[in-house]
């Protein structure tokens, strides 16, 4: 199997550069040779051959081949905000919705997190969160890498997200896992949201998302072009994080009666997200 190593994009630019530190390490540890095929992309879509021509100590010199076919996202860009969970179940799920497609990561601090993380501890696990994700891209062959957001308070991250109904323009949906009794299965849920999504432009059969996959076909909702997923951690959100939720646009959505661990569900929803249609 090729190895695959994530670069800055003005590397790939160039024909011939030494592979960063991280990078370089990596191929060290799988051992490549001089001569040996390599793949590089870029976290944004954008992914080259490449052979080595050096391999030194410290330094592996590659050249930069054409690029190459990258395989599709999800046509829909789907960010996650959740309660970080605790001990290590963060990481596996950083790692699990990177192989999934997630498009962006945000994580939050909810009433009942276990997880309390401020200063520069909060900045070292997201840094250590974003290395994560590099990984997974490069084991699963996505030339994306998702985005994981500075650690936030729910309640301060959803008083910074625009009023209710100003995502429409957009075709964004919001969803929000719930225990609530009034809570919908996602299908339903995107269902009941035709109407509004119905009023936006379609695109043309045969047309590409920003991501390069296509678009259109057996989507519930055709004019969909994003979502926004918020899951709660350990014990869910409270009954007050909720109701601050649905109040600038989330609609609950529930994955059935079984109750899932916090870094569980949000995974399944995602693992659904890819399958349908």
């Amino acid at each position: 199997m090729t190895i695959r190593l994530h670069v800055d994009r003005t590397l790939v630019e160039l024909d011939e550069f030494g592979l960063p530190e991280g990078a370089a390490r990596h191929a060290q540890v799988r051992r490549v040779q001089p001569g040996d095929a390599l793949r590089l992309f870029d976290g944004r879509g954008h992914e080259h051959t490449a052979q080595v021509l050096e391999m030194g100590r410290k330094a592996v010199v590659v050249r930069v081949g054409p690029p190459c076919a990258t395989l599709p996202q999800l046509p829909q860009r789907l960010t996650l905000a959740l309660g970080m969970p605790a001990n290590e179940r963060m990481d596996t799920l950083v790692e699990k919705a990177t192989e999934l497609g997630v498009h962006a990561i945000q994580p939050l601090e909810c009433e009942r997190s276990v997880l309390r993380l401020a200063g520069e501890r909060a900045q070292r696990k997201r840094e250590h969160w974003q290395a994560v994700a590099v990984a997974a891209s490069e084991q699963c062959g996505r030339a994306w890498v998702p985005q994981v957001g500075e650690v936030q308070s729910l309640a301060g991250w959803l008083q910074g997200l625009a009023p209710a109904g100003a995502d429409s323009a957009s075709s964004t949906v919001r969803l929000v896992l719930s225990f609530s009794p009034d809570a919908l299965s996602p299908s339903a849920a995107l269902r009941g949201m035709e109407p509004m999504l119905a009023a936006e432009v379609t695109p043309a059969a045969g047309s590409a998302d920003v991501n390069g996959a296509a678009v259109g076909g057996k989507d519930l909702c055709m004019g969909l072009q994003a979502a926004l997923v918020l899951s709660g951690p350990e014990g869910g959100l409270s009954p007050a994080e909720e109701a601050a939720a649905r109040a600038v646009g989330f609609q609950p959505v529930t994955l059935g009666p079984r109750v899932l661990r916090a870094d569980t569900a949000p995974l399944a929803l995602l693992a659904w997200w890819g399958l349908r249609g």
